[in-house]
């Protein structure tokens, strides 16, 4: 990977020594105020949930890590030997997500609903442009207008309605970091840049542009062809349906060999997107309301990505080999440092993003702040072309539009038959990595710790993975609290109580590791076909 200009820097105390004691929260919030730009979590590229306790029987791992079957397919991280075994350097052998194991209950039990509910109903996205403007940055400025207000932004096809060319997509949030029930509730929007939003003659073209984003579905879904809603090809000056003439309407588009419009050189790649590919996604509070619970006007993050480079699939297998030889090597995950517009993660994407001030207005992240995203969006096995969201879309036009849970049924990933979350809930032996939330147990887990299909039958995702109201208020000011600490380096989990299922300190040696009959092959990307 990209060597970074990042300086490195004695780590506090507090991280120093495995197997000490848990700090308290006052010793987080003081080394949280400490040299915020320095890197003391020089892992920081290994989330929380990869210190879980799998005691040789509970997999969360296979979400993330996979070794694909296809040698041609672009994404060739292999990593599916991580469901094996703890293989982190020696530093990262010391879980430095200190956040995991305090007890925030007390913190909790002085913040009042009236307080968390008027907080969280706040909009701390509107003002943000125009500061960003005043101080002259230089990285992406948000340009949606009206964000805060979630679906209202978007007319019925997910198109933003400021004419920005953003467009929401409605997607099956992926287990279980990302399950409202487990703190956050998000959305993802897309935008492709001008010349797939043009014809040929280089006007602008809302039906060329919902074309070339169709296209870019089968690209990414790998398919050949799908069902849309009908297009007369005459309009669009395009064989959409592939019979070899510009003529009728078309009700099923056939994966071309190039974009349309004027973006009609750019080659269609199988699971790849196009260079100058925009995803702009916030994560929100919990919101419950009288018609159940929502995503909050509030955003605790805003985050950016940008495909600035376009690799071809020969030269992502030599950049995957490079990151597998740093890898074996143990060297300290580093890249390029783009100060204020973000990181390279060196396969063609800039990353970028914001969090809460202290003060709940959102800020730029921090250097350190940004390494927690890098992990998931860099060389990791199950994604596609470092992403998640756009890839679990529901299928053709019923996925186009702001995200809505209810009605969407629990399809299985692809090459599956069994609903992805109920199977999840069962490999994973409860309702997020760590098997803390006592929640989902008691309404999906017989008392012997057995999934109970017959509580999951008839459900759809929202009633499957959002929380109640009482559990989204805790998780609020539980998150709350860390955003007051400003402790984000120490982890951004919502946990109310410690973490049981957690190492504080990994012996390779001894750390129970996954059989093989408990590791699985996986695809992030769902059967709709067969949902029910």
């Amino acid at each position: 990977m990209q060597r970074s200009s990042y300086l490195l820097f004695p780590l506090l105390t507090l991280l120093s020594a495995c197997g000490k004691e848990t700090p308290t929260p006052a010793a987080i919030t003081t080394a949280a105020a400490s040299a915020p730009e320095r890197i003391h979590n020089l892992e920081a590229t290994v989330p929380p949930q990869c210190y879980t306790r799998t005691q040789g029987q509970f997999n969360p791992c296979y979400t993330c890590h996979q070794t694909r079957a296809d040698s041609n397919h672009p994404n060739q991280a292999a990593d599916g030997h991580l469901q094996a075994a703890y293989a982190f350097s020696d530093f990262a052998l010391e879980n430095h997500w200190k956040n995991l194991f305090v007890d925030r209950r007390p913190a909790i039990a002085r913040i009042s609903n009236a307080e968390i509910l008027s907080y969280v109903r706040q909009d701390n996205y509107s003002a943000l442009p125009a500061q960003l403007r005043t101080r002259g940055w230089q990285g992406y400025t948000p340009d949606l207008a009206n964000l805060s207000q979630g679906p209202a932004a978007f007319d019925a096809q997910g198109f933003a309605k400021d004419g920005s060319g953003w467009r929401a997509f409605n997607y099956k949030p992926l287990p279980s970091t990302f399950w409202p029930t487990n703190g956050s509730a998000d959305d993802v929007m897309l935008r492709l840049p001008p010349a797939f939003r043009q014809d040929a003659g280089g006007q602008s073209s809302t039906a060329i542009y919902r074309l070339n984003l169709d296209i870019l579905e089968l690209a990414i879904q790998e398919r050949k062809q799908m069902d849309i809603d009908p297009v007369d090809e005459s309009t669009v000056a395009f064989d959409v349906n592939g019979d070899g003439r510009i003529k009728g309407m078309a009700r099923t588009l056939r994966r071309p060999g190039h974009y349309a419009g004027q973006a009609r050189t750019v080659p269609v790649t199988p699971a790849l997107y196009p260079q100058g590919t925009e995803f702009l996604h916030s994560v929100r509070y919990l919101d419950p309301r009288p018609d159940g619970v929502q995503g909050s006007a509030r955003m605790k993050e805003l985050r950016y990505m940008q495909k600035v480079a376009f690799y071809t699939p020969a030269q992502l297998n030599y950049r995957y080999g490079n990151e597998r030889q740093e890898k074996q090597e143990e060297e300290l995950p580093s890249f390029v440092n783009l100060g204020e517009k973000g990181l390279s993660n060196g396969f063609g994407w800039r990353i970028q993003g914001f969090i809460e001030a202290s003060d709940g207005q959102l800020r730029p992240q921090s250097r350190e702040e940004q390494l927690y995203c890098m992990g998931c969006h860099t060389a990791l096995g199950s994604t596609i072309d470092q992403t998640f969201a756009f890839p679990r879309k529901l299928s053709g036009s019923k996925g186009w539009g702001y995200i809505d849970l209810r009605g969407m049924p629990d399809a299985p990933q692809r090459g599956q038959r069994q609903g992805e979350i109920r199977q999840y809930l069962e490999r994973v032996g409860g309702g997020d990595e760590f098997r803390q939330n006592a929640e989902m147990r008691a309404r999906f887990f017989r008392a012997d710790g057995k999934l109970d299909e017959r509580k999951l039958a008839g459900k759809d995702v929202y009633q499957l993975i959002t929380p109640s109201s009482e559990r989204a208020l805790a998780l609020n000011k539980a998150y709350r609290v860390i955003v007051r600490e400003q402790s984000f380096r120490f982890g951004r989990d919502a946990s109310i109580t410690p973490m049981r299922n957690v190492f504080e300190c990994i012996d390779p040696a001894t750390a129970p590791t996954l059989s093989p009959n408990v590791r699985y092959d996986a695809d992030i990307r769902l059967d709709w076909t067969s949902a029910r």
